[in-house]
């Protein structure tokens, strides 16, 4: 099975956006933060959205092969992550 590096949460939390790749699988990850304050992140309303394709092309000239949305959470994390790996091992 692939393993696929993800940032931590906080980066996510943070609002930094990250692309990568394993093999021929490209991803793109893009966190929708939610604010409960000026500097406090509401982790239950933030969500991490994700898009994926196979192939040497950047996200630009790329066809998205699919995508899906994951809560702002470890679980949402780890359940991305096992969700990519899924999609690298097809």
């Amino acid at each position: 099975m692939a393993d696929i590096f993800l940032p931590t949460l906080h980066s996510f939390a943070m609002n930094n956006p990250f692309t990568g790749s394993c093999g021929e699988l490209r991803f793109k990850i893009v966190p929708n933060v939610e604010m409960l304050t000026p500097k406090e992140v509401d982790m239950e309303k933030s969500t991490i959205y994700v898009q994926y394709w196979y192939g040497p092309l950047c996200y630009e000239k790329s066809q998205m092969e699919g995508e899906n949305t994951f809560p702002m959470s470890d679980e949402g994390r780890l359940a991305l992550k096992a969700w990519l790996e899924s999609k690298a091992a097809q």
